[in-house]
């Protein structure tokens, strides 16, 4: 019996402010779950315009969750209240472990042409939402690039592909993350774990993504239903795009700004502890 997976729900990124000011377009979010379990958010940040994107997000908190930045061009200054800090720049990518508090600040800077990333938010299963923070900082040289011999590329992230597997280790998650390119007039084949939430995100270009010949362009996440087996296949154009999966939580989610609990009694004494200085455990 076949176990390819068809495209059940497409979304478009919806544009959106945050931060000090920070045009962005939001691909999925609070109204969304728990549509993409554990997945809590995919904001695709970045412009020409420097004003659309100079504010940045100045120090907030962050509980119960994991923040992914992915840049694919441009940089992304950071710190936070644990004495980290540094840069996130072209191709590095920042897994940021919030568990029972951290409290940030990310800044991107003045680029000459332009700036492009995105962050995912993953959710913490309520076992671990107290974890200690951590990060995975990874470089561009960390992440193994696989050539097929038909021109597709793929950049293993998290999880693996073939026998190459992601810098990123130890995600309750148990994530994928690909970053691919494939060729005009050429079909990709992929296996995701069945029973885990996977979705698709395209940077550039068009495909189809599914049996149905469901077509995706750039801005557009395709989010699959059960199965196992991926078929995209491009036409003239070639396509890029980002592939994630990863296992749900099926747990209540209490969300509110950028903390997420399970519960609102949860979220109130998070909220009472970063108000009486008592957040960073």
């Amino acid at each position: 019996m076949s176990e390819a997976k068809d495209i059940g729900r497409t979304l478009t990124g919806r544009p959106t402010v945050e931060g000090a000011g920070v045009i962005l377009k939001r691909v999925f979010g609070y109204h969304e779950v728990p549509l993409l379990d554990p997945f809590l958010l995919f904001d695709d940040f970045g412009s020409t315009r420097a004003e659309d994107y100079i504010a940045g997000f100045p120090r907030h908190p962050h509980r119960g969750i994991e923040t992914v930045t992915y840049m694919l061009h441009g940089t992304v200054k950071h710190g936070d209240s644990l004495g980290n800090a540094g840069e996130i720049g072209d191709g590095r990518v920042q897994w940021m472990t919030a568990g029972s508090g951290i409290i940030h600040q990310e800044m991107p800077q003045r680029q000459k042409d332009y700036l492009r990333g995105f962050q995912l938010w993953v959710n913490l299963p309520a076992k671990r939402k107290m974890m200690g923070p951590r990060y995975q900082d990874v470089t561009p040289a960390d992440i193994p690039v696989v050539r097929e011999a038909d021109g597709t590329e793929v950049k293993v992230i998290a999880g693996k592909y073939g026998k190459a597997q992601g810098p990123v280790k130890d995600i309750i998650c148990d994530p994928e993350y690909l970053d691919i390119r494939v060729p005009g007039r050429t079909r990709f084949l992929h296996e995701v774990k069945k029973g885990h939430t996977h979705f698709v995100y395209v940077l550039e270009g068009m495909a189809a993504f599914d049996r149905k010949g469901t077509r995706l362009t750039a801005g557009q996440l395709g989010l699959y239903g059960d199965g196992r087996d991926i078929a995209v296949e491009t036409g003239t154009l070639g396509v890029r795009f980002v592939s994630v999966s990863g296992k749900p939580l099926g747990e209540p989610v209490a969300w509110r700004g950028p903390i997420v609990m399970n519960s609102e009694a949860e979220l109130d004494l998070a909220f009472e502890e970063y108000r009486e200085g008592r957040f960073i455990k």
